[in-house]
Parts: C-alpha cells; sequence; structure tokens
C-alpha cells in the first residue's frame, strides 16, 4: 500500500517514533485489516481526510493481521478501531465502522478550525512573501475571523504588497489601539509612503492639465502611465478605457499596449485585472 503525506503504516519499528509525533501534533490511530473489507476499503477515505486537513493531524494505519502484538498492546478488540493520540495520550476514539462525517466530528473537538488552520497557512504564506496566496487565503475566512485585529492586519499587510492601497487603508483604520504596535506602525508608514508619491506636484500638475484637456488621448496616456508608477492603477486603467471602450487602435495601438502592460504587471489573479479583462474581450469577442 501506498501510504501519502501525512499518513504512516505503523510497525514495530516506528511505533515508539509515531507516538512521539502526537507531542507535537495529534495522531489518529486506525485499526483496520485486509481480512475486513469495510475497514480495509475505509482507509482510502481516511486518507484523503489526512490531506485536506493539510498536517493538522497524522493518521497512522495499524493492519492488525500483520501487527497483531501491536493491537493487542492497545487493547484492540473491534475493527475497525479509532484511537486519537494528543500529548502522547489517548484523547477520544471510536469503535466499529464509521462515516467520514462521525470521524470529523471527533475530530473537531481536538483539532483546529479549517478557518484557524487557513488563517496559520496565511501567515506562514506572508512570511515566505506569497501575499497573493495568503490573500485569498484570508478573503476566504468567515466572517468573524476576518473581523479579529490580527487578521486585519494581516490582510492590510497583503494588499500592501499586492498594492491594492485603498483597501489596505480600509483595513487598517479598524484596528484597536491595543494592536497598534510596531507591525501596525510599519504598515501605515508604507501606506503613507505610497500616498507621498502618488500625490507628487508633477502628477497634480498633469492631472490639472488633463482636466482641462480630457478629450485628448496622448495626454490622458501620459497621465495614465504616471498613474501606474505610484500604483494608482484604478485609476491608470480606468482614463485609458474611456479611451479604448471606442477605438482599440487609437494613437496607433500604442494606448492599447499601455493598458495590456498594466494588467500584466497586477498578474492573472488580480480582481481589478480580471475586471477590465473581462471589459476588454466582451468588445473583441
Amino acid at each position: 500500500m501506498q501510504t501519502p503525506s501525512n499518513s504512516v503504516e505503523v510497525s514495530q519499528q516506528n511505533i515508539r517514533e509515531v507516538l512521539e509525533k502526537s507531542l507535537q501534533h495529534p495522531v489518529l490511530f486506525y485499526f483496520w485489516a485486509p481480512m475486513d473489507e469495510a475497514s480495509a476499503n475505509f482507509v482510502q477515505s481516511l486518507q484523503e481526510l489526512a490531506q485536506q486537513y493539510q498536517g493538522a493531524f497524522t493518521l497512522a494505519l495499524l493492519n492488525c493481521q500483520q501487527e497483531q502484538n501491536i493491537a493487542m498492546q492497545f487493547g484492540v478488540q473491534t475493527i475497525p478501531t479509532f484511537a486519537l493520540f494528543s500529548q502522547g495520550q489517548p484523547v477520544d476514539g471510536l469503535s466499529g465502522p464509521q462515516s467520514v462525517d462521525a470521524v470529523k466530528t471527533m475530530l473537531s473537538k481536538h483539532l483546529p478550525s479549517q478557518d484557524e488552520m487557513n488563517l496559520i497557512q496565511a501567515s506562514e504564506l506572508i512570511q515566505q512573501e506569497e501575499y497573493s496566496q495568503a490573500l485569498s487565503l484570508l478573503q476566504a475566512l468567515a466572517e468573524d475571523f476576518q473581523n479579529k485585529p490580527e487578521t486585519k492586519l494581516a490582510l492590510a499587510h497583503c494588499l500592501l504588497e499586492t498594492k491594492q492601497f485603498d483597501s489596505a487603508e480600509t483595513a487598517l483604520q479598524h484596528i484597536p489601539l491595543e494592536y497598534q504596535d510596531n507591525y501596525y506602525k510599519s504598515l501605515i508608514a508604507k501606506l503613507e509612503l505610497h500616498q507621498q508619491a502618488a500625490n507628487s506636484p508633477e502628477l497634480i500638475a498633469l492631472e490639472a492639465e488633463f482636466s482641462n484637456n480630457q478629450d485628448n488621448p496622448k495626454l490622458a496616456s501620459e497621465l495614465a502611465a504616471q498613474y501606474h508608477e505610484v500604483n494608482r492603477d484604478e485609476e491608470a486603467l480606468e482614463i485609458l478605457w474611456s479611451f479604448l471602450k471606442s477605438d482599440l487602435n487609437i494613437l496607433d495601438g500604442d494606448m492599447k499596449k499601455t493598458f495590456m502592460d498594466i494588467l500584466s504587471s497586477l498578474g492573472q489573479g488580480h480582481p481589478l485585472a480580471s475586471q477590465y479583462r473581462r471589459q476588454l474581450y466582451s468588445l473583441l469577442y
């Protein structure tokens, strides 16, 4: 039998090591036997469940026909039997055939919830500077988790790094005073740097010139390029699209190229890029 990650086949050689694993995180022992078809068939379902929990527990598979001595040491009298160990001690168990939902219910009493695991994973991704992936996990959390100050700080961090500055500012406005530590201050500083660059005198002058000549595509393209340089991409795309929706080949195609370059820089998963790609495709097709 091939054993995927998060699962281990128990034997006399590794039983001590497997029990020691439960000192770090829970281990679910599953006592089964090939002669019992129902217990044998359930192995794959448990392996898939262990994969879904992404390392929150280790599945320890014990073939009672091959390892009768271990089964006797555990006092197993029924096949299948489930025994959950934590901190080296049995904390819960089930006896006889069970559904996957029944096993989940037992695990839920002792394991972090899916939202808690996703929050932990998002924190790890932030440490690895995988901000887009972390952001997806954070935005999928239940509302009560999203309202936690530590979640809002992580969310603001990811929004800043993915250049969604307005959303980041909104998240930072709702951080309680007791959470306004050095981490919070570093995020505020990063936001303020962006705001200063995004409102330079040169840019303000170009905005004023365009406001007096809003039908000038060359001026619009210059302003959009300046907006993009200071990460004001939504405003850049809005200006470009106001011209492109009427003529995709305006400025001999240069404006469309600028538009596509901004979309590419935002990346495939960015909501703003997705929105404007859909609008572009609606014209093309």
